[in-house]
């Protein structure tokens, strides 16, 4: 008898233990990069683009050592809405087209969502590599660091980052404490309901009960979060960590540049007229 496969969750928000040169790279070097590529592929989602950035994914991940368990399995329903998507952007057309026969098989439109997916693919593959390389203490000083310039023209860019920081710690906690109620919700014995509307009201009952825990654990974490914050000096101390950029992460932004520069300019120049 063959036993099904385990599913793995999501897990976001907590770095891979050990330690590698993406592990130990500044927080704000990693920010830097993700902006530039996404303004890269947001402006040019072409392939040549896509194929570079992957490359350098492919090679952080390497260093990074990431595990192969640390990635979440897709569910099944993915693949169907993928395959749905597929069809209904074939059956949109346009150029190229495929000739079999007496028959003429559009494919621009299916081009389109292929290359659509692949870029989501690469930018979700891109936050998870920095989600799991990066520690979420180091992520509010590097905010405040970026945003010095700011203060100029009286923007709270501490107040911002503090604000990030503590939503970033607090996400993956909360998400544990939903989790572990929605597991306590299961394990209560389910009444027998004979009626439709009996049911319907007994599921608005329960989404009430659900949203009440939640609540009122939130305000729990968010109290205690407070006292700890308050025990450790105040806020000020979350952005005001020293933070800076080495010369790993000269290199690392010298070579990113770089592939940025390269794709804009194949895009402009070589690769216009195809």
């Amino acid at each position: 008898m063959s036993s099904r496969r385990q599913s793995r969750p999501v897990v976001l928000l907590r770095p891979v233990p050990g330690t590698s040169l993406i592990h130990e790279l500044w927080a704000g070097t990693k920010l830097i990069v993700v902006l530039g590529f996404s303004a890269l592929l947001a402006f040019y989602p072409d392939w040549v683009p896509l194929a570079l950035v992957t490359i350098l994914i492919a090679i952080a991940v390497r260093l990074a050592r990431i595990p192969r368990g640390t990635v979440p399995s897709i569910p099944s329903w993915l693949w169907i809405l993928l395959l749905l998507g597929a069809v209904t952007a074939t059956i949109g057309g346009g150029t190229p087209e495929l000739h079999l026969g007496s028959y003429d098989i559009a494919l621009g439109g299916l081009l389109k969502f292929v290359r659509i997916t692949v870029v989501s693919i690469v930018l979700l593959g891109l936050g998870m590599l920095v989600s799991w390389t990066t520690n979420v203490a180091d992520v509010a000083p590097a905010v405040a660091r970026l945003g010095r310039p700011l203060k100029a023209f009286r923007i709270p860019v501490d107040d911002w980052a503090v604000a990030l920081a503590l939503s970033l710690r607090a996400f993956p906690m909360l998400l544990e404490e939903f989790r572990l109620l929605y597991a306590a919700r299961r394990l209560r014995p389910r009444p027998v309901l004979t009626s439709r509307r009996a049911r319907r009201r007994r599921w608005a009952i329960e989404m009430v009960d659900m949203l009440a825990a939640g609540v009122t654990v939130a305000l729990r974490r968010a109290d205690e979060m407070g006292d700890a914050i308050t025990a450790r000096g105040g806020t000020g101390l979350i952005s005001a960590a020293p933070s800076g950029p080495r010369r790993a992460d000269w290199v690392v932004l010298a070579v990113c540049a770089t592939v940025c520069l390269v794709s804009v300019g194949l895009q402009v120049t070589v690769l216009a007229g195809f």
